[in-house]
C-alpha cells in the first residue's frame, strides 16, 4: 500500500472540503442537532459538516475499493468495518463546528489513516481560515504547508490551550493545581490561556505555542471527543516525538470497541520537552 498516495489523496480530499468551509465562513448557516454526545458542541451541525463529508467521500470511497480500506467518519453511522479490515480512513469533515456557527476561527478539516490496532500511520490537517496545511506519514515526519515542520518554543510561559476557558471548565479548580505544578516543576514563569477552537486545531496550538498543553478529564458521559477528533493529530505528534496520550500517559486508543467516544480515559497532549 502507498502510503504517500494515500496520503496526496486525503490532501486534495481536506483542501476540496476546505474551500466549501472557506465559501461558508461568512454566511449565515443552518444548524441542526444530532445525537453526538452531553455536551452542545458535539451536538451540533450544519449543512456545510455535511456537504464536506460528501466531497471528502468522493475523493476516498475509490481508495477504499482499490485498497480494502474501512471508514469512519462523523457524520456517518460507525458500520464496524474498521475492526474488520487492517487500516480505516477516520474523518472529521469540519471540526469545530461551534466555532464556524459563532464566525470564529477554529475550525478544520481532518483526515487520517488508522491501522487496526490504533497506529495511526497518516494525519492530514487542513486549516480554511489561515490557508494551512499540516501533513504527517508514519516514518517520513510531518509538514507545514509542503516543508518539514521545524519546531520552535521562545516561549518561557506554559500555553494551557483549551476549547472553553478555563473558568467554564468543569473541575477547573484541579487543571488550575495541575497546571501550577508542571508550572513550578518546569521553572516556567506563568499559565497563558488560549480558548475557542475545536479539538483538531487545539492540537495543533500545543505543537505551536510551546511549551503547552491540552487535556481532558476522564469522565462517564458521552461527548467531548471522539477518534475523529485526535487521529490525524496523533500522527503529527508521533513522528515529531511529542506526547499525544490518555490521561494517565498511555496510548491513546484509536480504534476503540465501545464506542468512538474517547472521554472514557482523557487525553493529554504535550510539547513540554521542545
Amino acid at each position: 500500500m502507498d502510503l504517500i498516495k494515500l496520503k496526496d489523496i486525503a490532501i486534495m480530499a481536506a483542501l476540496s472540503a476546505g474551500e466549501l468551509i472557506r465559501q461558508s465562513m461568512n454566511k449565515d448557516v443552518s444548524v441542526e442537532l444530532k445525537d453526538g454526545g452531553e455536551n452542545y458542541a458535539s451536538q451540533v451541525v450544519t449543512v456545510v459538516d455535511k456537504a464536506c463529508e460528501e466531497v471528502i467521500l468522493s475523493y476516498l470511497l475509490p481508495s477504499c475499493e482499490e485498497h480494502g480500506l474501512a471508514l469512519l467518519s462523523e457524520e456517518s453511522d460507525d458500520d464496524g468495518s474498521r475492526f474488520k479490515e487492517d487500516y480505516f480512513w477516520c474523518i472529521d469533515p469540519m471540526d469545530g463546528t461551534l466555532a464556524f456557527i459563532n464566525k470564529q476561527p477554529g475550525f478544520s478539516v481532518s483526515i487520517a489513516l488508522v491501522a487496526k490496532d490504533g497506529t495511526p500511520h497518516i494525519g492530514v490537517v487542513y486549516d480554511p481560515s489561515t490557508d494551512t496545511l499540516y501533513h504527517a506519514i508514519k516514518g517520513q515526519g510531518v509538514f507545514k504547508n509542503g516543508s518539514p515542520w521545524v519546531l520552535k518554543s521562545a516561549n518561557n510561559h506554559l500555553s494551557y490551550i483549551t476549547d472553553k476557558k478555563l473558568k467554564d471548565t468543569p473541575r477547573a479548580a484541579e487543571i488550575k493545581t495541575l497546571l501550577n505544578e508542571k508550572v513550578a516543576e518546569l521553572s516556567f514563569t506563568d499559565i497563558k490561556e488560549m480558548a475557542g477552537a475545536g479539538a483538531v486545531l487545539n492540537a495543533i496550538f500545543v505543537i505551536e505555542n510551546g511549551p503547552a498543553c491540552m487535556l481532558k478529564f476522564p469522565k462517564k458521559e458521552k461527548g467531548g471527543g471522539s477518534i475523529w477528533d485526535y487521529a490525524a493529530t496523533a500522527c503529527m505528534y508521533q513522528e515529531l516525538g511529542l506526547s499525544a496520550t490518555d490521561f494517565e500517559g498511555n496510548r491513546l486508543d484509536l480504534n476503540k470497541k465501545e464506542d468512538t467516544f474517547m472521554n472514557h480515559k482523557g487525553v493529554f497532549y504535550t510539547n513540554y520537552h521542545v
